[in-house]
């Protein structure tokens, strides 16, 4: 029998065996329901626009129930404009009744058909459940509208005056907003971002928003996310790194409209040392235009530069502190020849592209000017006591993780570290070695010291500067490639240079003998267990497939991010995994006013229905389930008392 103190404990919620008995019957009926289905993301890169349209249209799978619910008697056109209502239902509604066609009549045909998709998709969920996720004020309407029984003359009628009357009194519009933001609620039950939130894309701050508004949802880290929670710690280089990529990007508005981040002094410092030099190797890409702070590409251009000079800096200073990261040889200020204008990298020596490096000492090309201290220490204040972007990382914190055992499935950004010959990869941290499932679990425990460990300890200090290692390392799970070229890139003409060698996972994993040993050393069965992540896009155009080692692997980094989609040919991919499937769902580049239901293909059939019984959450409930006997055991014997009022 279970500890007596903890039956005690659940008798203060079951203090009769009614009670007890009652939920008994409850969990036991939810684990003969079909599971929810689960959506996987990744890679969103601060596509807000795109991410946020793809979760009102559950990537698709909306506009295939307006399809399998009314096909024999709409029209395509009244689909698609359906569809439109469900995922932007006040912005519809204030055009349609400009031009007064939201009429008594169109509400009535709308509010009905809206009523049989939310009964397609409540379906698999108890009344209960349902009646939570409804708004307070209209909750017993749409529960009764959602029960009715058509065959029962009486209730065709009062389903009627249900209707005629939400009309008469004028709420049928916030009733039809209502019911669209319960579909979009009730289509969706748990979503996996496989991660890099961050970076590249216009608002991640955005994206985050509305995962914070987000029923259930589970982030496995990716190394842009861990570079901006690195920066959320204080670490210099993170702080840095950060700043460089949004205005590399043109990504102004995430920074200071999005976080309110004071850019000014950056700016003042980056014009008024580079006024003479164009850094045309510094011009942003202008993938979005900004909306609330448009900056002069010239001076973002010298803003660029001079942050991305003060970060080669202070990432040599990381590097000289942590011998054990063995990354020397990416001091390369401190290879250069600044008389000859060369720098050396891997033994061969090649011409600088912009010598004009005013602030570096070339007798101690890592020494911080004086006007480069401050400036980062102004900086390091902003990100440091920045109230939006910490509670945007304290939720990254809480609902985030290296890896994640869910369903049988195995979800983690980058990759697991293996050397060529298969076996894993190994890591020194704290002077220990770590490998595989051992060192996805010191890494999370690593990450969670850097933010919440007293500031002024040395675990904190070192667990902040590992934080930037995760971002850029050669072992780093996250990152997953042998080195980062971005010097070079700025440097250096030769492409050769560029090259950032994958770590053999990527090249073993698409062979189901190695995915096979990735899922058992994390204690997943072989059978019917499949790894998602995401970091590495998949380059359709060239034919290469997400789907690998033989339906055992899926990369779903299909290009999200506009700056990957002239590379991949199309705008990502979601899967989707219901009870009798998974899915892709392959999405079309965003653009606001054209239809881009993504195309979603069946890619595995599962051998049975998945019933809530099968899954995770079906093993809590049996557990749960067999404490509630106990109980109930302990009241008859009267080991327990019950108390009945």
């Amino acid at each position: 029998m279970r500890d007596l103190a903890y039956l005690k404990l659940m008798a203060r919620e079951y203090p009769t065996i009614k009670a007890a008995s009652s939920e008994i019957i409850n969990l036991t009926a939810i684990q003969g329901l079909p599971k929810g289905t689960e959506y996987f993301f990744s890679d969103l890169h601060g596509e807000h626009e795109a991410f946020i349209h793809l979760l009102k249209s559950a990537s698709g799978v909306i506009r295939e129930k307006i399809t399998e619910t009314f096909s024999h008697i709409m029209p395509e056109k009244e689909e698609v404009e359906l569809a439109n209502l469900i995922y932007y239902p006040e912005k519809v509604l204030n055009q349609l009744q400009c031009t007064n066609a939201a009429d008594d009549e169109w509400q009535r045909v709308t509010i009905y058909r809206l009523v049989q998709i939310c009964k397609v998709v409540s379906s698999k969920y108890t009344r209960s459940k349902v009646r939570k996720k409804m708004p307070a004020e209209f909750a017993y309407v749409i529960d009764e509208l959602l029960h009715v029984d058509y065959n029962d003359d009486n209730k065709r009628v009062y389903y009627s005056e249900i209707i005629r009357s939400i009309i008469d009194i004028e709420v049928g519009d916030k009733f039809i907003v209502a019911l669209c933001e319960l579909i979009q609620n009730l289509t969706i039950d748990c979503l996996h971002i496989i991660g890099d939130i961050f970076d590249r894309g216009p608002r991640a701050d955005m994206i985050m928003n509305e995962l914070l508004q987000f029923h259930d949802v589970d982030i496995q880290w990716g190394n842009h996310d861990i570079s901006w929670m690195g920066a959320a710690t204080g670490n210099l280089a993170c702080i840095c790194n950060v700043l460089r990529i949004a205005i590399s990007y043109n990504s102004f508005d995430v920074l200071e409209d999005g976080y309110g981040i004071n850019l000014r002094p950056l700016s003042m410092f980056a014009a008024r040392v580079y006024r003479k030099d164009s850094c045309k190797r510094f011009i942003p890409q202008i993938l979005d235009e900004n909306i609330y702070d448009s900056v002069d590409p010239g001076l973002a251009a010298k803003m660029h530069k001079a942050i991305a000079v003060i970060q080669f800096k202070v990432e040599g200073q990381i590097i000289k502190r942590h011998p054990e990261y063995e990354m020397n040889d990416r001091i390369l200020l401190e290879s250069i020849d600044y008389k000859r204008g060369v720098v050396t990298v891997e033994g061969k020596e090649y011409p600088l592209a912009d010598s004009f490096l005013p602030t570096v000492d070339p007798k101690d090309p890592l020494k911080l000017t004086k006007e480069e201290e401050e400036l980062l220490r102004a900086l390091q204040l902003s990100f440091l006591h920045n109230q939006l972007l910490h509670k945007h990382v304290r939720f990254l914190y809480s609902h985030g993780s290296m890896y994640k055992c869910y369903n049988s499935n195995l979800l983690y950004h980058g990759c697991i570290p293996m050397r060529e010959d298969g076996s894993f990869e190994e890591l020194q941290i704290d002077n220990q070695s770590y490998c595989g499932k051992a060192l996805m679990d010191h890494l999370d425990k690593k990450v969670q010291n850097a933010y919440f460990m007293p500031e002024d300890s040395p675990e904190c200090a070192d667990a902040r500067d590992f934080m930037w290692y995760l971002w850029c390392g050669a072992k780093s799970p996250v990152y997953g490639k042998g080195k980062m070229t971005t010097f070079e890139h700025y440097f250096i003409d030769d492409p050769e240079t560029y090259t950032e060698p994958m770590n053999p996972y990527y090249r073993l994993s698409v062979k189901e003998e190695y995915c096979d040993k990735i899922l058992e050393e994390f204690g997943l069965p072989k059978e019917g267990s499949h790894i998602i992540n995401g970091h590495v896009p998949v380059k359709i155009k060239e034919g290469e497939s997400p789907v690998k080692a033989g339906g055992k692997l899926f990369l779903i980094d299909g290009g999200l991010s506009k700056a990957y989609q002239p590379k991949t040919g199309i705008a990502g991919y979601t899967l989707i995994y219901n009870s009798n499937h998974l899915a892709l769902a392959e999405h079309k580049p965003f653009h606001p006013e054209e239809e881009s239901t993504p195309r979603v293909s069946v890619v595995e059939n599962v051998k049975h229905r998945v019933m809530v019984a099968d899954t995770d959450k079906g093993a809590e409930l049996a557990e749960r389930i067999a404490d509630l006997k106990e109980l109930v055991a302990a009241y008859r014997e009267g080991i327990l008392k019950e108390n009945v009022e």
